[in-house]
């Protein structure tokens, strides 16, 4: 009999979450902006995905002939290298297509890391309180005292370059705002009704936080990430561009924006086409955000 009325109550819980995510769906289609945002992220997340069919060229394939090659629509530009070369006569449009997947990659990567991390440690701390919520609370200021970029780079100077650092690097410096918006929220509902009705049932600590608090807190934290993955992508392009992010010879777009410092003033499509598709994808995911924002909670405009 308990486990029939368990599988309802699973079954009614996966309903109600596919009607709010249809509902959430629906409600970004029907704003403009929203739609646009969610189009371009989308677009871009394709891109990323599919970049080894769609790069025209190899990424990394080098031809001295075609150094500096203007776009085709230039003189001396060639169709077949439609946004040109850069100095090592690499094929840009290649290189920019390939970008996207690093920076997406270690987007989305250091996010979720720092979103697991952030709820679990702010359920923690709200559900069980006193010296464990101190202890995990002061640790998060000790890190905020620090600015996260600055905390990033300390860290990469002492590590090193590579991908899995750098998503690591940028997932610590991102836990503590997910632990705070989750601590405040599960403090909140320590004392409500339901949540004392669902010990004196004997409810174990772990259900009520996974069943009862986590599900409360959704929406501020997908709110929260997709305003934060803008500024992840933004430090993993400064990390690069300073030369401390991935190895130089990975194309991403802090990577092209370095490599072309010293030609913006002779061939100013080496830093045209990355900043472009860097400010794009920004803007994209950051529209996105505000539409989501908007339809999971209008309470939310103010975060």
């Amino acid at each position: 009999m308990a486990s029939t009325q368990a599988l309802a109550e699973n079954q009614r819980f996966d309903s109600r979450s596919q009607t709010a995510r249809r509902s959430v769906l629906s409600k970004i289609v029907a704003n403009p902006v929203g739609l646009l945002g969610l189009s371009v992220t989308v677009l871009f997340i394709l891109i990323a995905i599919f970049a080894p069919l769609l790069a025209p060229h190899d990424p990394g394939g080098q031809n001295l002939s075609l150094r500096l090659l203007p776009p085709a629509w230039q003189a001396g530009g060639k169709l077949s290298y439609i946004l040109g070369a850069d100095a090592l006569g690499r094929d840009l449009l290649s290189r920019v297509i390939e970008g996207s997947r690093i920076s997406l990659l270690v987007g989305f990567s250091s996010v979720f890391i720092g979103a697991v991390v952030g709820v679990a440690v702010g359920l923690v701390s709200g559900a069980r309180g006193g010296f464990v919520d101190t202890i995990l609370m002061r640790i998060g200021d000790v890190q905020l005292a620090f600015p996260p970029l600055i905390l990033a780079i300390a860290i990469m100077a002492v590590f090193g370059q590579g991908l899995l650092n750098i998503i690591l690097v940028l997932s610590i410096s991102g836990w503590i705002q997910y632990a705070r918006i989750v601590r405040g929220r599960a403090l909140s509902l320590r004392s409500a009704d339901y949540i004392t009705a669902a010990r004196a049932i004997g409810v174990g600590e772990g259900r009520i936080m996974l069943r009862h608090i986590l599900p409360n807190v959704m929406a501020p934290i997908i709110v929260i990430a997709s305003f934060v993955l803008p500024q992840v992508i933004i430090a993993e392009a400064s990390l690069s561009f300073l030369g401390i992010g991935v190895p130089p010879s990975t194309p991403t777009w802090g990577n092209m924006l370095a490599d072309s410092r010293d030609y913006i003033a002779t061939a100013w499509w080496l830093s045209v086409w990355p900043g472009l598709a860097l400010m794009l994808c920004l803007l994209g995911i950051t529209v996105l955000g505000d539409a989501l924002r908007d339809a999971l909670d209008p309470r939310l405009k103010n975060l």
